[in-house]
């Protein structure tokens, strides 16, 4: 992601998070990942944080305030409604893919199962971010 900004990971489930913090080393992004289990935490942790993410990838399901209520209280948040969110979640739900778009995300993947294939998921996603501008905030 090329950035001095850590990425926030907002994911309860910590093999999945342990797999993203895998796949990230292994296709070497240097930025330091930050892991919440829950949107409560992670918007704690960007209130008392002054360094915005660069990114925020975000699962639905989680247990405290999901992935809707977080994307509905963080998008009406001057502070941080310009802070790029992807949703990283194993629901292809059209419910959930509309809910979260109409809330501004910045994309939306299915999470693979298998772990070559979420290794260039997040090539992917590294190599979209990576060329993207974004706002110095």
């Amino acid at each position: 992601m090329t950035s001095e900004k850590p990425i926030l990971l907002i994911e309860d489930d910590r093999v999945d998070a342990m797999t993203v913090k895998r796949a990230l080393k292994e296709i070497e992004v240097g930025n330091e990942l930050i892991v919440v289990g829950n949107g409560e935490e992670a918007i704690s942790w960007l209130q008392q944080n002054s360094k915005s993410p660069c990114i925020m990838l975000l699962d639905l399901n989680m247990p405290k305030m999901n992935g809707h209520e977080f994307l509905s209280v963080v998008k009406n948040d001057d502070n941080f409604k310009c802070i790029p969110v992807v949703v990283l979640t194993t629901s292809r739900d059209d419910y959930d893919k509309t809910e979260s778009f109409k809330k501004s995300v910045a994309g939306y993947m299915i999470k693979p199962v298998d772990y070559s294939e979420f290794v260039r998921l997040m090539k992917t996603l590294d190599a979209y971010w990576t060329a993207s501008e974004l706002p110095n905030n």
